[in-house]
């Protein structure tokens, strides 16, 4: 369960040096390839579920559950019938 709202989340990840913080919402069913970001990121999800796969590791996540990526790590991602809901903390490179 949820003991946060996205503006607090949002300000406690600003505090902690992260520079950009959104809301991302997932269509059922959406899936998106292997692929890498230039930034690191730490978020927790908010709403529905997704599976996250990096190696051969796939973690099914749900309702505050959270995870983490460094920049560069290739990874994919699936959403549930419900779609899915995030909250992310992005550090982009100076």
């Amino acid at each position: 369960m949820m003991n946060h709202t996205y503006d607090s989340y949002k300000a406690d990840m600003l505090a902690r040096g992260f520079d950009e913080v959104i809301s991302r919402d997932w269509p059922a069913g959406a899936e998106l390839d292997t692929h890498v970001h230039d930034f690191g990121l730490e978020a927790v999800v908010s709403a529905g579920e997704m599976w996250l796969t990096v190696g051969d590791t796939t973690r099914h996540l749900q309702p505050g559950d959270t995870f983490a990526l460094n920049a560069g790590v290739p990874h994919a991602e699936r959403y549930g019938a419900a779609g899915a809901t995030y909250w992310v903390a992005r550090r982009h490179p100076a």
